[in-house]
């Protein structure tokens, strides 16, 4: 009972942790104070939940924990996050708190899920399904985000279209005013991001532990970079360049193609993702 409540501790972990990186890039890419804060407390709270079972670990064997490869692994991820902490409290660096803890994040799940630690191989056998069920779901609650970007895109469009024709009418009232309908449609875009992205790490691993034989040229694999690629420079163009208008909506529009034809399409082509279809 004791080994399956830390177990269950260490992946309500790793989701606060993906909830902070979330939090930290939707910081980065939108200035955020209020969501820099929140992610800053969460990821306080995995550091004490962390070090808390560090120090459990060098009670239980009277050593420090750095000789076995998940020891070295569990420590790492430690060392990240206190990193993590102190850049964020000390100089404030959003571009390297970010890209930190998307390096921590990555340590974490594989110490986590790696089936090799655990005695019990139903336990471990477990925690491998337990890590695709997060998979699967992060990729289509990242793809509903995406969903939502290209409608409010779509509606940018309709919206532009009617005033660029001057027709005025209860359609046109109706739908919101572009500033609006842009400012959602980038929202929607910074949300899905970082969730395809850690969406994509865990099923990687996932995908190392049972698959260990598994193609990487795999057109599902290829067709989730294309995808996450796609809507990074929808980003890009929006927060660096500071592009608006109609040609980053018909951007993001084009990328949503990419969704449909990923989850579709090369979901049925692909070698192992038919789960998918």
């Amino acid at each position: 009972m004791s080994s399956l409540f830390f177990t269950r501790l260490h992946e309500l972990t790793v989701v606060l942790y993906a909830s902070s990186v979330l939090l930290y890039f939707f910081d980065f890419i939108h200035h955020n104070r209020k969501a820099n804060q929140i992610a800053f407390w969460l990821l306080a709270f995995v550091w004490i939940s962390q070090t808390a079972f560090l120090i459990l670990y060098m009670v239980k064997t009277g050593r420090f924990p750095v000789l076995t490869i998940f020891e070295g692994l569990y420590f790492y991820a430690w060392v990240l996050i206190t990193l993590s902490i102190g850049i964020n409290y000390l100089l404030r660096v959003d571009f390297i708190v970010f890209f930190t803890n998307i390096l921590g994040f990555t340590v974490m799940a594989i110490h986590t899920f790696a089936p090799m630690q655990y005695h019990s191989h139903v336990m471990a056998k477990q925690l491998v399904s337990e890590l695709l069920l997060i998979h699967i779901t992060m990729a289509i609650l990242s793809y509903g985000a995406f969903s939502l970007s290209f409608v409010f895109s779509l509606l940018y469009l309709i919206q532009y279209n009617l005033l660029k024709r001057k027709q005025w009418g209860k359609r046109l009232i109706r739908i919101a005013d572009l500033e609006k309908l842009e400012r959602l449609s980038y929202l929607f875009a910074i949300i899905g991001v970082p969730m395809l992205l850690l969406g994509l790490i865990l099923g990687l691993q996932w995908a190392f532990l049972k698959l260990p034989g598994m193609p990487w040229y795999d057109i599902k694999i290829i067709g989730s970079f294309l995808l996450l690629i796609a809507y990074s420079i929808y980003l890009y163009l929006r927060s660096v360049k500071n592009q608006y208008g109609k040609k980053l909506a018909l951007w993001n529009v084009a990328s949503f193609l990419i969704v449909l034809i990923n989850f579709f399409l090369f979901g049925r082509l692909s070698s192992f993702h038919l789960w998918y279809s």
